[in-house]
């Protein structure tokens, strides 16, 4: 069957919107040689659908600007407002699963340094060097950003940041607070405030 060149030109835009589409999720996940530690490209089949950052409805009386993390769904929002909202696939660890209920952000960091706590520590020797801090790098487990959760003027030493391990992304693991692929936490750091609430939802 033979199409012509007018329902071609028509055929157009519908065609190029369906290009584009695919081309701006993979963009998402496409190479960062500008980072001080550079980032390769993600193949956007190695990420589940689900757990991609996308713009979705997201119905909530928060205000512009608040990041919501639900933890049972393994997923986080920033709320952009009139009813829609940035998600991203998160993992939880057995810290994040213990945060609850409101906070905000104190402080952000870029490629920032890791230090265990002393309870990590004192139950487990090898940390002990690293009393003085890790520094940022592609194998600390803070990843390429992490914003520090606050409530009251005190640190609660509960992280959103990223991570070296993207396979635990919509995982429960055994260590690690809220964690994002680096490709999302640089995203959601370029978009949040210091100052912005936070909101935990737990089961």
């Amino acid at each position: 069957m033979s199409i012509s060149r007018r329902g071609f030109l028509a055929g157009l835009p519908l065609m190029l919107a369906g290009c584009a589409s695919s081309y701006n999720e993979q963009s998402n996940y496409a190479a960062v040689p500008s980072e001080e530690f550079p980032l390769r490209q993600v193949p956007i089949d190695r990420i589940k659908p689900e757990l991609r950052r996308t713009e979705v409805a997201y119905a909530t009386t928060s205000p512009a600007g608040t990041v919501i993390v639900n933890t049972p769904e393994r997923r986080a929002y920033y709320i952009l407002g009139d009813g829609r909202a940035i998600r991203y696939g998160v993992g939880v660890g057995r810290e994040g699963l213990a945060l609850s209920g409101d906070a905000y952000v104190g402080r952000k960091a870029e490629w920032p340094t890791w230090t265990p706590t002393a309870n990590m520590m004192r139950r487990e020797p090898r940390y002990r060097e690293l009393a003085g801090g890790m520094p940022g790098g592609p194998m600390n487990p803070l990843g390429a950003r992490a914003m520090y959760l606050y409530r009251g003027g005190n640190d609660t030493h509960f992280r959103i940041h990223g991570t070296n391990q993207p396979e635990s992304i919509g995982h429960a693991m055994s260590s690690g607070c809220i964690r994002m692929m680096n490709h999302d936490v640089i995203d959601l750091y370029n978009r949040v405030n210091v100052g912005a609430k936070v909101i935990v939802i737990q089961a």
